[in-house]
């Protein structure tokens, strides 16, 4: 990459390797379901996840959204987190796009719904209220400090859901960060919900896409509400070819990037005017403050650092937020905590 970026892992460049890839990928139009990497992607993908099949969309967003479509009919009701990503950071797509109503309950300090408030949340069979048919999860938590969600939390949930006939979605954009900080397979936070979304662009390093997997009727329904979406692409491969690199080469050098994330959580603890709570940091996201007093606001301690040592990283509330990925080194991580301490100095 030409600079030094922690806004996000969204900002990673396709590896050398990606690149040669997409240069070599046979290709054909998968709206007529004929370009062999996409179909190789998305059995790959599914196999990973252990579900049936698989579905290759533009972005998280999009395979959220096809798999809400997919769950639900107009008037439905989904339990969501109301701190999740489906709900601040997707355009109300949800209400706008699907006519679903969410009904966005609080979350624990990890981004845990609570059962009991689960339970308590279904409708009742009555014609004055939506009939509750979905619930949207996601892990890791992004605006829990990128915090992973242990596998039992899905089991409950999944008992819950079947006692009301509900579907479970999980938003897992970076479920591989999650997979690689709890030490436990993929398939272990899988098992328990109907569908699952993953990014191929954030961490993994890919250039475009995200996977949606599930059973094959429910992508077969997905697929649909992908087209209707916009989202039947034609020789996709080329972006499909470097997602297979991403799940063969990317998901298992992921506790590199939380390594890093820690080192740069210990490295701010150690500044004054910081505040930071370095045990969050599990997975490639670190999310820290200012302390009452420091002499420089948030956006201009962003600003200062990015012109005095042209290192970026990110707001997130009233803070910052900085994530670690394939394309930072200790080097950059160093650069960035004297950066930030020569400026509150």
């Amino acid at each position: 990459m030409d600079r030094i970026d922690f806004r996000s892992d969204t900002v990673t460049w396709p590896t050398p390797a990606m690149r040669q890839a997409m240069t070599d990928a046979p290709l054909g139009d998968d709206v007529y379901g004929e370009d062999p990497s996409i179909n190789a992607l998305e059995a790959e993908a599914a196999e990973r996840l252990g579900k049936e099949a698989g579905l290759f969309v533009a972005s998280g967003t999009m395979g959220n959204l096809a798999a809400i479509l997919a769950h639900t009919g107009r008037g439905h009701e989904a339990l969501v987190a109301a701190d999740g990503h489906v709900m601040q950071w997707e355009a109300g797509a949800i209400a706008t796009l699907g006519g679903v109503v969410p009904r966005a309950l609080g979350t624990d300090a990890d981004g845990k719904m609570d059962l009991g408030q689960l339970e308590r949340s279904v409708c009742v069979d009555d014609p004055h209220l939506p009939r509750t048919r979905l619930v949207l999860l996601e892990n890791t938590f992004g605006s829990r400090d990128g915090v992973p969600i242990e596998p039992d939390y899905f089991d409950g949930v999944r008992s819950f859901a079947d006692r009301h006939q509900l579907s479970v979605h999980l938003d897992g954009a970076r479920l591989f960060n999650a997979a690689a900080a709890l030490g436990v397979p993929v398939t272990t936070l899988t098992r328990s919900v109907d569908s699952v979304s993953f990014c191929l662009s954030k961490g993994l390093c890919a250039p475009v896409g995200s996977v949606l997997c599930g059973d094959g009727a429910f992508i077969h329904e997905a697929r649909r509400q992908r087209k209707a979406l916009g989202g039947g692409m034609r020789q996709a491969g080329l972006l499909a070819a470097a997602g297979r690199v991403a799940l063969a080469e990317m998901t298992e050098r992921l506790t590199e990037d939380h390594r890093r994330a820690r080192l740069l959580a210990d490295g701010l603890a150690g500044i004054d005017g910081i505040v930071i709570k370095p045990e969050r940091v599990r997975t490639n996201i670190v999310m820290f403050g200012l302390a009452a007093g420091a002499p420089l606001g948030r956006d201009a301690l962003i600003e200062r650092v990015a012109e005095e040592s042209g290192i970026l990283f990110g707001p997130e509330g009233d803070g910052f937020r900085a994530v670690t990925h394939y394309w930072l080194t200790d080097e950059h991580v160093d650069r960035l905590v004297a950066g930030i301490a020569a400026c509150l100095r």
